[in-house]
């Protein structure tokens, strides 16, 4: 039988709230009830009541979700105190166990508003009724009582003149009360994943909370294996290894996996997050010119591609095709060339749309059955429609979450993919594809991630020719 839970939540990222608590209890093997009504899980509001078959599914939560803050056994709430009251009085069997000599702190705190200690003292008054006789103590007690408050945002929230009256007209939400199950223990893993405190990152290193978002979306546990193909400086990396995976890494550019110095920049941080053993190795290479003989060979692939912000994606070939030199003909005495310096290969911008769906379709090759494609694609938020993540869709693959990371005028949407097919398939022919994707562009829809660069350079001004 399901027993219910208040989970109090970091207000932050709260579109990757409830992707993040799916994903982190598939990894667990146990399911989650959400809440039937949609504004009961409305993001924007830090509580939510979940479903539960047992407590150590909650404190599994509590450990691994970035965004969880505390987890309470859920006693009662209600749209007024006397409403609460209530409800808590007709579950007593709930909390009649503690009442006769169990030391308690009772803690009373709200969203949106401030309550002075009166008003804190007069919300713990009302629970007289429960008859708690045990000792009250601030430091460690043997269970915590917490009663929450939630209003509208507004400059104030006042009380109407009397305890358990209703607030200012239209601000006050609810209240709810509960017993604290464990406080969100990974939370503390964003100060120690912090990018300003590794002793290697560049200018695109991912922060620390959004890695480990990824993390999670790829539902990383010791035992499996993840890669990296757009690695840059390893941040998802660190949090994937951090959990348990073992990883692989690859980029077109050496150098940003190497950095200064003897000892690889990459390895030289995994190191210091103690996860270096469990960096398999890392290569240069374009992806659509990847070593890869074998498919279904990862349990994850997690990666921010590069989209020409702060760094533009490349892959090899000519912008141009280059003429031939009149006296490089077959005769040529190459013995007499003077130039012996190692070949580098050139490279052509890689566009942004061609990208994401290339990265889908070696993902669908790459991937264990079941396993997951994490990365983020840019949007331009008032261009975005649905239809756009099909643009990038193939057979065999299958969307599990879209969660937006919004800036305003765009956005970054973190999407999870989950391969579906069981049936190996051939390694992708990327400049087969890559004329295929322009012919369909030409003739049909136009999604808000194509041309993303020029877009975020010109500040997102609409072509004025189209309107």
């Amino acid at each position: 039988m399901e027993a219910q839970y208040l989970f109090i939540f970091a207000q932050a990222h709260e579109d990757f709230r409830i992707p993040e608590l799916l994903s982190v209890a598939k990894i667990h093997g146990f399911s989650i009830t959400l809440p039937d009504l949609l504004e009961d899980r409305d993001p924007k509001r830090p509580f939510m009541i979940l479903g539960l078959k047992d407590e150590g599914h909650a404190r599994l939560l509590a450990r691994r979700c970035i965004l969880i803050k505390s987890v309470y056994e859920f006693y009662a709430r209600g749209s007024t105190y006397q409403e609460l009251h209530a409800q808590n009085q007709a579950r007593l069997q709930l909390w009649s166990r503690y009442a006769a000599d169990t030391s308690f702190r009772f803690l009373v705190t709200a969203y949106n508003h401030t309550m002075s200690q009166s008003q804190q003292k007069e919300a713990m008054e009302s629970f007289s009724y429960m008859n708690f006789m045990g000792k009250i103590e601030l430091k460690n007690p043997e269970i915590i009582l917490g009663c929450f408050e939630e209003c509208r945002w507004s400059d104030t929230c006042p009380r109407q003149p009397g305890f358990g009256g209703h607030r200012e007209e239209g601000k006050f939400i609810q209240v709810c009360f509960g017993r604290l199950i464990e406080d969100g223990s990974a939370r503390s893993l964003v100060r120690k994943f912090d990018v300003k405190k590794r002793v290697y990152y560049g200018n695109t290193s991912m922060e620390a909370e959004i890695s480990l978002l990824m993390a999670n979306q790829t539902m990383a546990a010791p035992g499996k294996l993840m890669y990296d193909p757009f690695v840059g400086t390893g941040s998802m990396i660190y949090t994937a290894a951090h959990f348990g995976a073992q990883l692989w890494g690859s980029d077109i550019d050496g150098r940003q996996m190497r950095g200064k110095g003897t000892w690889p920049g990459i390895i030289r941080a995994a190191a210091q997050y103690g996860v270096a053993s469990r960096v398999l190795d890392l290569c240069t290479f374009d992806v659509t010119h990847n070593p890869w003989r074998c498919g279904d060979l990862f349990d994850a692939i997690v990666t921010d591609p590069p989209y020409g912000v702060r760094a533009g994606a490349k892959r090899l070939g000519r912008k141009k095709e280059r003429t031939p030199k009149p006296d490089a003909g077959a005769g040529t005495d190459r013995s007499t060339l003077s130039d012996d310096r190692p070949y580098i290969p050139p490279t052509k911008p890689y566009e942004l749309a061609d990208l994401a769906s290339d990265l889908v379709l070696l993902a669908r090759y790459l991937l264990k059955p079941s396993g997951r494609l994490v990365f983020f694609l840019p949007t331009v938020t008032d261009e975005y429609q649905e239809v756009d993540i099909d643009t990038i869709m193939c057979d065999g693959m299958e969307l599990v979450a879209n969660s937006l990371q919004d800036f305003g005028s765009w956005g970054r949407r973190l999407i999870t993919i989950q391969k579906t097919t069981t049936i190996p398939v051939p390694p992708p022919s990327f400049d087969l594809l890559e004329e295929l994707v322009d012919e369909e562009a030409d003739a049909g829809h136009i999604p808000a991630h194509k041309e993303f660069r020029n877009k975020y350079f010109q500040g997102f001004k609409k072509d004025l020719s189209e309107s």
